[in-house]
This record gives structure tokens, C-alpha cells and sequence, in this order.
């Protein structure tokens, strides 16, 4: 069978999303290629956000491959899945351009796995992948009654078939990218130390999170905590250092501390940047961190009182200032420490200014609060509003419309309702 592998070229007009816009390696893609060509399978990734494909560019790659299936995303790589663009419009669009073309059309990402019956009228296509999609996607070619963990056409009805995936990661592969792919790859994501020399690149040390605050949208993908062995980590490590790499973004949900992880890094000429949890540290364990390269330290305080953290079901057992002589030892070690702030809406507004203007007087940054998704899959959602069910999208975006009058800077300022952002549903029935 032949497998087409397709992330669109993403736009991001009147959006809410506040990800970032730059490429970045599909690593499920990645992972998905290897399990696919292991059972004699032949794929191509068409990635048309890294090579700036036009939707007809990416037409002409599909129709000239020939596929028997194709996959399209409804986030742009992982690292996206858990605050992803909440409109469909781009996914849509690229199922319009490959409908003649793509063979059996599949839908993976965020929106598959916590509204699939939704994403599946709304894209028209003939399946979606509830969870982690990697080794799903091979299983695909057999009779699908058979397969689990999807959602596709039974008649005229949407039929669920079993429960979410959560992969095995140790079955995954050391990722090895094509020169071509990583040569085009000039983005350091969260980088701010320093501007780039190498290339940059992302991969993942674990998956998933042990921890369960109300403001994460994991509970349907990437939830289990998970780590890779360590020799597979090291080798595809040493891969990307071999091709050039400078700099490597761990998209870790959470990178917790792994002394001896970070020893190995010790040994490897290369930065990177991690997003964290700053009260799982130690001072011995950050001037490691600093030592093994880590040049981009991204750690969620979230809220300035124990109240604040509390309501967000952060169970942080350190207080602020502890927290806060955290982060200001990390910098000591790290070029660039940042604390992260959202609206919890309980925190004063002056003691969140004086304690910015505290950790910048040390070199940390801290953001401005940053607006609350309500992303559906979150506890937050659930809180709210209960499962999500097929309108939970529409829901969550027009609550976030509804109580908030700016967003953050990397934000469109006039973001619109999805009913104007997507396409009527391309199709009830396959």
C-alpha cells in the first residue's frame, strides 16, 4: 500500500491560536513513516509548511504519488496537538484539494481523538485516529472492524471503534531525517539566547504528563507519562548533531529531571530547550541542566498564589517566593529562564506587575498573564461544560471570544467566531 503523509501549510488568520507559527519536524509523521515502511508499506511526507507548498503544490506531489491512503493533521506537529488552532479551516481545505486524489482519507491530531465524530463530518474524510496515531496508521490497511482506536463511516452514521491509542514508545524508532529535510529546518524554537548558527530541530525524550492541571488539553493524546529508552534518544541525537543540528527544542509535555540523561547530554556539543515544571528542581539538578546545554528554560508557574495554583490543580507544594528563588538560581545557569503566567483570575493585579518586575531585575522573564482556552479535553472544558460533544469547539471558542477583550501578542487581536473561520461540513456521509 502506499501512504501519503500530509501536513498543510498553515494559516492562522483571525485565529485564536497563540502556537508558534515556524515549521517544525512532524514527528508523528516521522515515527508513523518507519512503522508503515517496517511492514512494506511505501510513504512520503508532504510537508507543506516546511517546504512552503501551495495548496496546488501539495496536489501535485499526492496525485503524483498515487496513494492509497493519505493522512492530513488538524495540528501543526505535536508539539501543537495540546493548544492547536481550534478552527478546521486549513485540514478542510487540504481534504477539498486531495478528495480526487488521496485515495482513503484520514484524519489524525487533537480534534480526531477528543471530537471525532465532529471532525469526521466536518472534514468529509473517510476516518479519523482516536489518540496517538503512529502505530495505528499501519493497521489501517487491514478491514477495519478490526482495527481500534478510530472513528469512520458505518452507513450513514459515525461508528466509534474502541478507546483511545496511547503508543508504546519503546517500539518507536530513532528518527533519522533526510539531509534535505533538516538543511531547511533554520528555526530554534524558543530560543532566545542567541541567534542561530546550526540548525534546529525537535524530538522528544518522553510523552505525556503524571500531572493533571485544569488547563491542559492532554487527557485525550499524549496523557500516560512515557519515557524513550535512553539509547534510542541518544542515537537520534547523535544523528541530528551528525547533520548539523545546534539546537534541539524537547517537545516534552514535561521534561522532568533525569540525571542521567542530563549526563549524557553533558557530553554532546549541542543546546536546547525545554518546557518544565520548576518546582520538580533542585539547585544541584538546574546548574546540571546548565551544564548538559540547555540554553531555554520554559517553566509553568501559572499562578502567583497558592489560591490561583490550586484552582488550576497545579499541586505545587513550594510557595512563590520558593518558586520564585527557583528561577532566579536557574538563570545562574541558563541563559534564558522564563516564568509562566495565565489568568487565573484570582491573582492581584499589582502583585503580579511587582513580581515580574521582580525576576526581569534577576534576568528571568515572566509573561503577562496569558488568556485561558478552554480547550476541549481539558479538565477546565469538563469543568465547564461536561464531555465535549460535537458543538465543544464552537463552545470553547466563543466562551474565550466572550470573556476576553485582548490576547497575548502572538495573537490575532480580532480572532473570529469558527462558524466563519470553517467550511459548511464537506460531507455527512463518506
Amino acid at each position: 500500500m502506499k501512504y501519503a503523509l500530509v501536513n498543510p501549510n498553515w494559516t492562522f488568520t483571525a485565529s485564536t491560536y497563540f502556537g508558534c507559527r515556524e515549521p517544525h519536524l512532524p514527528l508523528e509523521y516521522g515515527y508513523a513513516k518507519v512503522l508503515l515502511e517496517q511492514e512494506g508499506h511505501q510513504v512520503i511526507i508532504v510537508d507543506g509548511q516546511l517546504d512552503n507548498l501551495s495548496r496546488q503544490d501539495i496536489q501535485q506531489q499526492v496525485a503524483e504519488f498515487q496513494p492509497d491512503f493519505t493522512v492530513i493533521t488538524t495540528a501543526p506537529s505535536y508539539l501543537f496537538w495540546r493548544c492547536a488552532p481550534p478552527e478546521l479551516r486549513v485540514p478542510q481545505e487540504t481534504v477539498l484539494d486531495l478528495k480526487d486524489c488521496g485515495g482513503i482519507l484520514v484524519a489524525v491530531g487533537p480534534h480526531a481523538s477528543t471530537t471525532p465524530t465532529a471532525t469526521l463530518k466536518k472534514l468529509g474524510v473517510d476516518g479519523v485516529v482516536l489518540g496517538e496515531c503512529e502505530d495505528i496508521l499501519p493497521k489501517l490497511s487491514q478491514d477495519w472492524q478490526t482495527v481500534s482506536s478510530i472513528c469512520y463511516w458505518d452507513g450513514d452514521k459515525p461508528r466509534i471503534q474502541g478507546s483511545l491509542n496511547a503508543t508504546d514508545i519503546n517500539r518507536l524508532p530513532a528518527l533519522h531525517w533526510s539531509k534535505d529535510t533538516i538543511q531547511k529546518h533554520h528555526h530554534h524554537h524558543h530560543r532566545f539566547d542567541a541567534p542561530p548558527i546550526g540548525f534546529g530541530a525537535e524530538m522528544e525524550t518522553s510523552r505525556g504528563c503524571p500531572f493533571h492541571c485544569s488547563f491542559c488539553a492532554k487527557d485525550n493524546f499524549r496523557d500516560r507519562y512515557r519515557k524513550r529508552p535512553l539509547e534510542i534518544i541518544l542515537e537520534e541525537l547523535d544523528g541530528l548533531i551528525a547533520q548539523g543540528v545546534e539546537y534541539v527544542y524537547f517537545i516534552d509535555e514535561i521534561f522532568l529531571p533525569n540525571r542521567t540523561l542530563l549526563k549524557a547530554l553533558v557530553e554532546r556539543n549541542v543546546k536546547f530547550g525545554v518546557q518544565t515544571r520548576i518546582d520538580l528542581w533542585t539547585p544541584p539538578l538546574l546548574e546540571l541542566l546548565g551544564r548538559a546545554g540547555c540554553v531555554s528554560l520554559e517553566a509553568g508557574v501559572e499562578s502567583i498564589s497558592p489560591a490561583g495554583r490550586e484552582l488550576l490543580d497545579k499541586q505545587c507544594k513550594l510557595s512563590t517566593d520558593e518558586l520564585t528563588k527557583l528561577l532566579i538560581f536557574a538563570k545562574k545557569h541558563i541563559p534564558f529562564v522564563q516564568g509562566n503566567l495565565l489568568d487565573s483570575k484570582v491573582d492581584d493585579l499589582e502583585a503580579i506587575a511587582a513580581w515580574r518586575q521582580h525576576l526581569q531585575q534577576a534576568g528571568v522573564w515572566a509573561n503577562k498573564p496569558v488568556p485561558m482556552f478552554p480547550y476541549p479535553g481539558s479538565p477546565d472544558y469538563t469543568k465547564k461544560w461536561g464531555i465535549p460533544d460535537e458543538k465543544a469547539w464552537e463552545r470553547a471558542n466563543e466562551y474565550y471570544l466572550n470573556v476576553y477583550a485582548e490576547f497575548s501578542d502572538i495573537q490575532e487581536q480580532q480572532p473570529l467566531p469558527l462558524a466563519e473561520l470553517e467550511f459548511e461540513p464537506l460531507s455527512s456521509k463518506k
